[in-house]
């Protein structure tokens, strides 16, 4: 067996007897050449970008949809919380005109948490024109949720109206019960109550706010679904509300990320220990949408530009999220859709 040294020497000779060429392939003068020849076509490349004028991007809001919505500046408002819509200069978009049901949640009934408002009465709405009964779940927002009921029984469905605290398990307990009684069944839990509120740093964060934040966020969403999941059946569905800041994170909104980024996970977790059940579970991540929620969480001269920053350069509104949730409602349309986190944030990076 020809040794290493042997080997090269025999190799040295063919490519000597080849005239400085390998027996097979290119020499190295050849390969050379043909390196500096690619490299002189980059130059190239980059000389012709560099010779036109640099162009700045405009940021203007694209209208993607079927109209147009409201740009920056948002009205400068603050708001008591939990916050009223009713209150709001400029009223958020709800009912989503343009949609047309179909009947794909036809003899469903559901329960929607902080449905008085925002992303939860808009899904409310078009659970309704899609024929599922609506138990509308609230804080003290009572004018708000009257017009959640009015609005869903326009609609033609049924609608059960129901003040109290998501963080407390006698009344997730006995908004199941009501629900059942009212429907006799339920289909789809939408898990959308939320409390929020900014703080310049973790040390402004005090124990109140960190406990209220996790009670209502993490605690309200699994006390919930401890309630509902043992009256329901194959074919019903769990729908969280989570947000881009579980993806992101938020300098301004530590304990609020932390129960966003545990929706996330309880979601995904909830999913694979339901599925054999017959029982989906998945989440809606929003970007920033126009709902009492910010008015009541940061001074008014903040607001005018919220959502600006967004990839797609305005605050969206709640009835370009609840398509989202009948999507992720309907077996019709998603039954091979669990443990997803839906993005809906105005682009892939919010």
């Amino acid at each position: 067996m020809a040794t290493s040294k042997t080997a090269k020497k025999a190799t040295a000779k063919k490519t000597a007897a080849s005239g400085g060429k390998p027996v097979e392939g290119k020499s190295r003068q050849q390969l050379a050449r043909q390196a500096g020849q690619v490299a002189q076509q980059q130059r190239e490349v980059q000389d012709a970008i560099d010779a036109k004028p640099e162009k700045k991007a405009k940021k203007a809001p694209a209208k993607t949809g079927t109209r147009k919505q409201p740009r920056n500046p948002m009205p400068a408002q603050h708001l008591d919380k939990p916050g009223n819509e009713h209150e709001l200069e400029l009223a958020p978009r709800y009912m989503a005109p343009d949609y047309r049901g179909s009947g794909k949640l036809e003899g469903m009934a559901a329960i929607v948490t902080g449905a008085d408002s925002g992303i939860g009465r808009s899904v409310a709405v078009l659970f309704a024109r899609e024929g599922c009964d609506v138990a509308v779940l609230h804080l003290d927002e009572d004018e708000d949720a009257e017009a959640t009921r009015q609005a869903v029984e326009a609609e033609g469905a049924r609608c059960l109206v129901m003040a109290g605290d998501v963080g407390d398990t006698k009344f997730c307990e006995k908004a199941v019960r009501q629900t059942l009684k009212a429907f006799g069944r339920l289909d789809v839990l939408v898990n959308n109550a939320a409390f929020q509120q900014h703080a310049q740093s973790i040390g402004d964060i005090t124990d109140k706010q960190f406990d209220q934040t996790l009670r209502t966020n993490l605690g309200g969403y699994f006390r919930m679904a401890r309630a509902a999941v043992p009256h329901m059946g194959e074919g019903a569905s769990i729908i969280n509300t989570g947000s881009e800041v579980a993806l992101f994170g938020s300098a301004q909104l530590l304990d609020y990320s932390i129960t966003k980024g545990g929706i996330h996970a309880f979601t995904k977790s909830l999913a694979s220990q339901l599925l054999g059940k017959g029982i989906r579970v998945n989440c809606v991540a929003p970007g920033p949408i126009w709902t009492p929620l910010n008015p009541a969480d940061r001074p008014a001269d903040k607001i005018p530009d919220f959502g600006k920053d967004s990839d797609m350069g305005r605050p969206g509104q709640p009835e370009e999220m609840s398509p989202a949730y009948v999507f992720l409602a309907s077996p019709v349309c998603s039954s091979y859709v669990n443990g997803a986190i839906l993005p809906a944030m105005g682009g892939p990076t919010g």
